[in-house]
């Protein structure tokens, strides 16, 4: 059996910044102890409501929000209670989400007492400006400081979150930004483009033609487009190797917790918006999350909206996630897990994206183009609805 990754949401900042589109705020400090132990209620419930769940552990991240504004004794209280519940491998992934500035020293400490071996900065920018008017409380030298702070405490897997499209962003600026981080000697990158939408301020406000939070300094479609192309390139030519849409990494320095996101592998979500996937007795894969509202996941004990996917699902995400990875898909796989005949609709789908220049197309092996990586969702679009889905499986 996989083993188990766990995924906790601390949805605790400092300040919410303007293009965010997660379940994170800016809360009293008082709910962090009342938030932590309704996490470890689901941590100690979890095996019970799941007879099927894998007991040995050999992920486990914390994202936010910022997991490091959490005192040491509550840092302490979650690993704690993982480590009571599961078998905790011993050369585990163990994550935690940082922003820069905001990681103090006996929280550091307390993090290296609980095994955290590796640490995500969520810099975005490297350039002061374009922090600031986005509300990020860092500045680069900050920022540098804080990553070689962990180097020197025997953290070696760092990484550090950049965006393309900020406000006042230019070709040159993120240039500067992607030197800087490249400078700094991380060995994981994630590179993300700017997400228009209704669920941040700044996504609204670009929607709605306003002004506000500096959308109109927003930099064009196109010229995002090729701050990622640029991305990949000089990633790519200082030893940060592209393995997914938006991860680089040196060798071996991939997030092992976040394939299994792509692989589909068994991971259990805990806290406001945390997603999980699982297997469960009846041999069905199920989804579910929590709700995506701090008072009502505080009020609201265990898990309920279980979703049982129908085998067409779990062959759409085998698709469609598989894809994410720049290895692609591979068409044996595929058939081993679902039949040959399953393979059959995808045919046309397939052949048509490659001869859009989306696709490429290597024996058995099936993987998105440069072009395709920028349009992905508009290629995973079409792997949906391919043959009618029956009626799912009651949990």
């Amino acid at each position: 059996m996989d083993s188990l990754g766990i995924y906790i949401s601390v949805p605790f900042c400092r300040s919410k910044c303007t293009y965010c589109n997660f379940a994170s705020g800016v809360f009293p400090s008082s709910y962090m102890t009342k938030y932590v132990e309704r996490v470890c209620d689901d941590l100690k419930a979890a095996l019970g409501r799941f007879s099927s769940l894998p007991r040995e552990v050999d992920t486990i991240y914390l994202g936010g929000g910022t997991p490091s504004l959490l005192p040491p004794d509550l840092l302490k209280a979650l690993f704690g209670t993982i480590r009571e519940r599961f078998r905790v491998t011993n050369d585990a992934e163990i994550t935690v989400e940082c922003a820069p500035g905001q990681l103090a020293d006996d929280a550091l400490s307390a993090m290296l007492e609980c095994g955290v071996n590796r640490i995500s900065f969520g810099v975005q920018s490297f350039v002061d400006q374009e922090a600031k008017v986005t509300g990020r409380l860092h500045t680069r030298a900050v920022a540098l400081e804080d990553i070689r702070r962990v180097q020197r405490a025997g953290i070696r897997r760092v990484n550090a979150d950049l965006i393309a499209g900020l406000p006042h962003q230019t070709a040159a600026s993120w240039k500067e930004s992607l030197e800087v981080l490249v400078d700094s000697g991380v060995d994981h990158a994630s590179i993300y483009m700017l997400e228009v939408d209704d669920d941040s301020r700044l996504g609204r406000e670009v929607l709605g033609g306003g002004a506000r939070y500096y959308a109109p300094a927003i930099p064009s479609d196109d010229a995002i487009a090729d701050m990622y192309v640029d991305a990949i390139g000089v990633l790519a030519d200082n030893g940060l190797a592209q393995y997914e849409i938006s991860n680089f990494a040196r060798a071996e320095a991939a997030s092992v917790h976040n394939m299994k996101y792509w692989l589909r592998r068994p991971y259990l979500g805990l806290g406001v918006d945390a997603h999980s996937m699982l297997r469960v007795e009846s041999g069905a894969v199920v989804r579910f999350a929590a709700t995506d509202d701090l008072q009502e996941y505080l009020a609201a004990p265990g898990w309920d909206d279980l979703h049982a996917l129908t085998r067409q699902e779990e062959l759409e995400e085998a698709w469609f996630l598989g894809l994410r990875l720049n290895v692609g898909v591979d068409l044996r796989q595929i058939a081993a897990e679902f039949g040959r005949d399953a393979l059959a609709p995808y045919k046309p789908i397939v052949e048509e994206l490659a001869a859009d220049g989306l696709l490429a197309i290597d024996a058995d092996q099936i993987a998105l183009t440069l072009r395709g990586r920028m349009l992905s969702n508009d290629v995973f679009a079409r792997f949906l609805d391919v043959v009618e889905t029956p009626e799912p499986i009651a949990v």
